[in-house]
């Protein structure tokens, strides 16, 4: 029996109450936000120049494209949750955007200030959707729409006291790229919520296609060519700074690619395995951001990015079963392997470099190890909170299988 038929012979009221909880939920979370706006936004543009404000532009797009085509087709390598990998991005985009440009700015200034939205809190609420769609890998196709809400509404508060309480103001640490303030921070969130959320009961539809592999590869490809401005974003646009970043980002992208293409066939009985260059190969950009901006020279761009693409690949072929098999820790997407690793790697680094470089964008020792202790902590902690909270949201839906909560073609689950 499909799950069409089982709505004809009694499910349908229960997948209505469903629509109705979720519809609820989203006018609710809506409602608290334009009041928000009402209450604090303002509108106040002072763009150095025009050619400034193009370049910000140019920075935000490229980043928007990286949340809802990069992240959106990368999670569409799950055979029957297409629709679901693309949508439910759209959808915790958008209200993280939100949440982000009214929560950053509280946590940094209080409520003494209005809340300027413009083309650059733009730009940030999108660094924070990011680490919200991290997290949303290691929960996809786990999690119903009514929790993928909650959860998109939530952790934007926990990622902007994290980043503006902790990182900035308390510790004041060097991370222009977003290695621990956003990848290690959403991967460890998701992570959080997973564990407490527990191993699917029913996973035959976690399986991939020719099709879905192919649209996977489209989201990396997205995500590869604009990972640079995703980490020179919030640096003056046209700066030597930001030339260095972007330069550092690309090489350190290059090599992790190369390196994963190297180390899938040592690892995988000789055959390149889709998953390990679908995320591995964007372990660089990840690593890299910490440091991106500094003058680490080429060489230690593509040392960077050669290190993140290696672990990544070994997290992939090696880590990530052993996880699932020892701790029953299901990571749907393998976030930890390529956003938890490498932000690990990426942090350390960033506390090595200073003593080898003299930069007085470089961070302090001592404040980057602290950022990234305290950054696992807060995202752990508050993940499990969430977690336990989500679970109150509960159903019986199969994992990812978009049949569930979407109306779906005539095709879905024939031959494809």
């Amino acid at each position: 029996m499909n799950y069409s038929e089982g709505l004809l012979l009694g499910g349908e009221p229960k997948k209505r109450h469903m629509g109705r909880t979720f519809g609820v939920l989203a006018l609710s979370c809506q409602t608290v936000i334009l009041i928000g706006f009402g209450v604090l936004g303002e509108a106040k543009f002072t763009a150095e120049s025009s050619a400034h404000s193009v370049q910000v532009y140019n920075y935000y797009v490229g980043v928007a494209l990286m949340m809802l085509v990069g992240f959106g087709y990368l999670m569409t390598f799950l055979r029957w949750y297409g629709l679901g990998a693309v949508g439910f991005t759209m959808l915790i985009t958008c209200i993280s955007v939100e949440v982000a440009i009214l929560a950053e700015p509280l946590f940094a200034n209080g409520w003494e200030h209005k809340i300027n939205v413009d083309v650059m809190s733009l730009l940030h609420g999108n660094f924070c959707a990011a680490a919200c769609l991290i997290s949303f890998g290691g929960v996809i196709g786990k999690l119903n729409p009514s929790q993928l809400l909650v959860l998109a509404f939530v952790e934007p508060i926990f990622y902007s006291m994290n980043n503006q309480l902790v990182l900035t103001t308390w510790l004041g640490i060097a991370d222009v790229g977003g290695t621990i303030s956003i990848h290690m921070f959403g991967a460890y969130f998701g992570l959080a919520v997973s564990a407490v959320h527990g191993k699917p009961v029913d996973t035959s539809k976690e399986k991939s296609s020719t099709v879905s592999d192919i649209f996977s590869f489209i989201g990396t490809t997205f995500l590869w060519l604009f990972w640079p401005s995703f980490v020179a974003g919030a640096i003056p646009a046209g700066t030597p700074e930001a030339e260095t970043a972007i330069t550092n980002t690309v090489l350190a992208l290059i090599a992790s690619t190369v390196m994963t293409f190297a180390v899938s066939p040592l690892l995988c009985d000789g055959v390149f395995r889709p998953v390990d260059l679908q995320n591995a190969t964007l372990a660089g950009g990840v690593a890299i951001g910490a440091i991106a901006n500094l003058d680490i020279k080429p060489i230690g761009a593509l040392l960077v990015g050669s290190f993140a693409g290696a672990l990544s690949t070994v997290g992939f072929c090696r880590v990530q079963e052993a996880l699932l098999t020892k701790l029953q820790l299901h990571d749907s997407c393998g976030i930890h392997n390529l956003h938890g690793l490498p932000s690990i790697l990426g942090g350390l680094a960033s506390a090595i470099v200073p003593t080898i470089i003299s930069d007085d964008n470089a961070g302090h020792p001592g404040k980057q190890l602290a950022g990234v202790a305290v950054t696992l902590v807060v995202a752990v902690t508050s993940g499990a909170l969430s977690g336990f909270a989500l679970k109150t949201l509960n159903d019986d839906a199969r994992m990812a299988d978009d049949s569930f909560y979407w109306e779906v073609a005539d095709d879905f689950d024939k031959g494809l």
